[in-house]
């Protein structure tokens, strides 16, 4: 008997099977009926403020967590983590001359696609594999590993606190509901001539059942009205997810949200043309996020088709550069780390793609945290120096906040054209 799970599956990649239908039905219906995470108009700023970065009058900075931890709602760590965002932006901002848009990867980053269903413990236990905080536990136990759907409401509950956090904390410029009442943002503290500069909130829409019941209609749109995404303010889609007859770009045809796409190096020519026709064409400027993850060897050689395939929507969509997911290697402990040496040269080379072929460098798209944490390493040759004695990440190794200052810089220098490219 096909189950409504099994159905779930089928038309949509990267999905956990559910422990129990009936209750991830009532879950979803606890979230249709909850007050929207963010306000549409808000979504619509974010819009407009992208569009800027899609002609090359503003950049776009986009950063956080690689899978965000329910304990991270806690005041200090959203405060810390959106402090970080800002004090990046800001650096950039003043070396640059260019305004910057801040874009967290918090609030709702709570599940993961993973390549592999299982994994081993350490002990020689075969278990399943840990998808983010919205599905299971980290813990390397059989129960802890149980997709659990109940989490997906406390997945709801501490975007909720985050948002909350946000906006008490200055840092979330927008109509924000609490409670059911729509209340009014507080601006950040600074000169009374400087408006001050909103941190939004994204996440990879994943989770169908997550998603979908957070669907509210979106009566900002004068002309077509239709929905958004109320989890977050922009929305991403993944490289595993990106399937042209997916659930996963289905659902984002129907959302006004602005929405990203990860381009891999499997991405073709054909691939970026269906998806400007399908997410961009007769939709604002800033709509599509076009997201680089090719690799530092593989940049310079894959990226300038897929920047011409996207000609025709030049200055409309926004061309970002993930330069961490194409970059992970083994570090000499076994785990999983990136070389910051790597990260810069692609940088350099998304950069000196997109001005060869017309196009604007639009923005980074970085997993980083303000905590000290040794999960990535500066050169090759740390590979196998030692170990990595503050190893945090729930899943992927991220960039300490010296190692994203460096990168900062670097980018604030290309966008000076100060570097050799």
């Amino acid at each position: 008997m096909t189950t409504a799970t099994d159905r779930v599956r089928q038309r949509a990649a990267q999905q956990p099977p559910w422990e129990s239908d009936d209750v991830l039905r009532g879950v979803r219906q606890d979230l249709a009926r909850l007050p929207p995470l963010t306000d549409a108009a808000a979504c619509r700023r974010l819009l407009h403020d992208l569009a800027r970065a899609a002609r090359g009058s503003a950049f776009v900075l986009q950063g956080g967590d690689c899978a965000e931890p329910f304990a991270d709602s806690a005041p200090d760590r959203i405060s810390a983590k959106a402090a970080h965002l800002a004090a990046l932006a800001d650096r950039l901002e003043t070396r640059a001359g260019l305004p910057v848009v801040r874009v967290g990867r918090f609030a709702g980053q709570y599940a993961k696609p993973r390549s592999q269903d299982v994994e081993t413990s350490d002990d020689g236990v075969v278990l399943p594999v840990y998808r983010g905080d919205a599905v299971n536990r980290p813990e390397a136990a059989p129960a802890a590993r149980r997709p659990d759907p109940l989490r997906l409401r406390s997945a709801y509950d501490h975007a909720a606190a985050c948002l909350d956090t946000l906006l008490v904390g200055g840092h979330l410029v927008e109509g924000h509901l609490v409670e059911g009442r729509l209340v009014e943002g507080h601006p950040a503290h600074g000169p009374a001539d400087r408006a001050p500069s909103p941190v939004y909130t994204s996440h990879e829409a994943l989770l169908v059942d997550y998603e979908e019941p957070l669907v509210r209609p979106d009566r900002t749109d004068p002309h077509t009205g239709g929905r958004y995404g109320s989890s977050a303010h922009m929305l991403w889609i993944g490289e595993r997810t990106r399937r042209p007859d997916g659930w996963h770009v289905r659902f984002a045809e129907t959302v006004n949200n602005p929405v990203g796409v990860k381009l891999g190096p499997g991405a073709t020519p054909q691939d970026v043309r269906e998806l400007c026709e399908r997410l961009a064409d007769g939709r604002p400027a800033g709509r599509l996020s076009l997201i680089t993850r090719l690799g530092a060897a593989d940049t310079a050689r894959l990226l300038p088709p897929l920047v011409d395939a996207a000609a025709a929507f030049s200055g409309r969509v926004v061309w970002l550069c993930d330069p961490m997911h194409g970059n992970t290697v083994r570090h000499g402990s076994g785990r999983k780390t990136r070389v910051l040496a790597d990260v810069e040269r692609e940088v350099r080379d998304f950069f000196a793609v997109l001005r060869a072929h017309g196009a604007h460098p639009g923005g980074l798209h970085l997993e980083m945290t303000p905590d000290d944490v040794t999960e990535c390493v500066d050169r090759p040759a740390d590979l196998t120096a030692g170990a990595l004695p503050r190893y945090l990440t729930a899943c992927d190794p991220r960039l300490g906040p010296g190692q994203a200052d460096r990168l900062i810089t670097v980018t604030a220098g290309l966008l000076e054209r100060k570097d050799v490219l």
